[in-house]
Order: C-alpha cells, then sequence, then structure tokens
C-alpha cells in the first residue's frame, strides 16, 4: 500500500472508530490555506479536531504519536481557530486528539486514541 493509500486507511479507521463511541461526525479533510484537519467531530458539546497518524514502520522513521511535533500542534491549533471562524462557531471548550494507526502486514491494524493529547 502506498502512503497516501495508506494515510486514507486510517482516517477511514480512525473515523468509523469515534462514530462508534458515539462521537458525532462535523467534517473529514477540512482545509483553508494554512494546511488540514483529518477529522471533526463533537464529543458531548466539546469540538474535537483530530490528527491522524499512520505507521508501516515505525523503525524507520520513529512512532506515529512521536510525529505530532511543537510546529505541527501550532499549525493545527491554527487551523482549529480558521474553521471556527469560518463556521462561526462559539465553543465553550475544544479537544485535540491523535489517532494513530499502526499497520502491521495482514494483521488487524493497531489503533490508539490519544485524547487530550496537546
Amino acid at each position: 500500500m502506498n502512503r497516501r493509500a495508506l494515510g486514507a486507511e486510517a482516517e477511514k479507521l480512525a473515523e468509523q472508530y469515534l462514530r462508534a463511541q458515539g462521537y458525532l461526525f462535523m467534517a473529514r479533510n477540512w482545509r483553508c490555506r494554512s494546511g488540514e484537519i483529518d477529522l471533526i467531530f463533537r464529543d458531548q458539546g466539546v469540538i474535537v479536531f483530530v490528527e491522524v497518524r499512520s505507521r508501516s514502520n515505525p523503525s524507520r522513521y520513529g512512532t506515529a504519536i512521536e510525529s505530532i511535533d511543537a510546529r505541527k500542534q501550532r499549525q493545527v491549533r491554527g487551523i482549529a481557530e480558521v474553521y471556527l471562524y469560518q463556521q462561526r462557531l462559539t465553543a465553550d471548550a475544544v479537544r485535540f486528539d491523535v489517532i494513530t494507526v499502526h499497520f502491521q502486514g495482514n494483521a488487524v491494524p493497531d489503533l490508539r486514541h490519544w485524547q487530550g493529547a496537546f
């Protein structure tokens, strides 16, 4: 599977997981000039911005969670501000979650949800 297909599959799995947890879907791959937010959900009144990261070989480039550095966190926060402004949403609370998906050959992917990751 190429990198783009791997990422799309990880986002699909993350979306299915969050829906199964009772989160309410708001947007997928929301873009502005600053970048993109993978998934946006609502969880009991909290708007949740979700960054999805996947790996098939973590030893080569580090783990998926390690790839969310300070620069990426700032970028996602900035894009979230644009989203809230453009959608005219006033959220009492927002949260930034990360979902990591580790693909291991033909085995079931290992999905982890990091609530309030940053």
